[in-house]
């Protein structure tokens, strides 16, 4: 479906690209705040990425692979960005729902959500972004790995830490709520 319009913005075809990017842009947008947890640094990484998709288009060789390749640009201006904060603001942000891929959860309390924010926000960007990958794009682990470039054992260990650290993020807020119900 896209490999036209790809072809085209290779060829140079300004309004291709800002059509692809219309339709790969809120997409993108997803993926990069629910690995940075900022709305602001998710729109900068995404500008960032599609920038350089702009610059390295006629570089593509597999058209076909185009969103492969996005995904790819976007994680690397993600980390890029993750570095360039150097602390994570506490600011709540709230992703706008009708521009995201995906509705909020309706079974999840905002108790549970806050837990998970909490939780999410203490893994490295790189165990954020193997965790987005699979568990919100839905891709398998060799897909995940060949999507961020990365081995597939570093992207089962990156998962396998990244699950290991939520839940363990996740059982001390619950001890703590406990702990803090008990001397009330």
């Amino acid at each position: 479906m896209l490999r036209p319009l790809v072809e085209q913005a290779q060829g140079g075809d300004d309004e291709a690209f800002t059509t692809l990017a219309g339709l790969v842009g809120d997409r993108c947008l997803a993926i990069a705040y629910r690995i940075l947890r900022d709305v602001s640094r998710a729109e900068d990484a995404v500008q960032v990425a599609l920038v350089a998709a702009w610059r390295e288009l006629p570089n593509l060789r597999d058209p076909d692979r185009f969103e492969a390749w996005l995904h790819r640009l976007l994680v690397n201006a993600c980390y890029a960005e993750a570095r360039r904060a150097k602390r994570w603001l506490v600011d709540v942000k709230v992703l706008d729902i009708e521009r995201g891929a995906a509705g909020p959860d309706a079974t999840v309390s905002v108790d549970d959500r806050d837990q998970l924010e909490r939780g999410f926000r203490r893994l490295p960007p790189e165990q954020r972004a193997v965790f987005v990958f699979h568990h919100y794009l839905g891709l398998s682990i060799p897909e995940v790995a060949e999507r961020l470039d990365i081995p597939l054992g570093t992207a089962k260990s990156r998962l396998r830490y990244a699950t290991t650290a939520l839940r363990a993020a996740l059982d001390a807020d619950s001890r703590g709520g406990a702990a803090k119900e008990r001397s009330a």
